[in-house]
């Protein structure tokens, strides 16, 4: 098993397809959760749009704090403001 990134606990983070299309998300365990992308394991966006390259992640000690930079991502909030 794979230890998250300096003792973060929870990671947002960006999987994106061949052809661009993006999806932003949270986990505890990002191995597991790319994985899960590029096998298409769950039926949904990802799979829909094969978005299955991690392109961007980032950690946090606290889950809010990880839900709340991947909602103003989504928002279009670059800045996590």
């Amino acid at each position: 098993m794979m230890r998250p990134m300096h003792g973060s606990r929870y990671l947002t983070y960006f999987v994106a397809s061949r052809s661009h299309m993006l999806y932003i998300g949270v986990t505890s365990d990002l191995h597991k959760r790319v994985f899960q992308h590029k096998w298409k394991e769950h039926e949904g966006f990802t799979a829909k749009y094969n978005c299955d390259r991690l392109v961007w992640f980032e950690g946090h000690q606290e889950i809010a704090t990880a839900i709340k930079r991947e909602r103003s991502s989504k928002a279009g909030d670059a800045h996590g403001r």
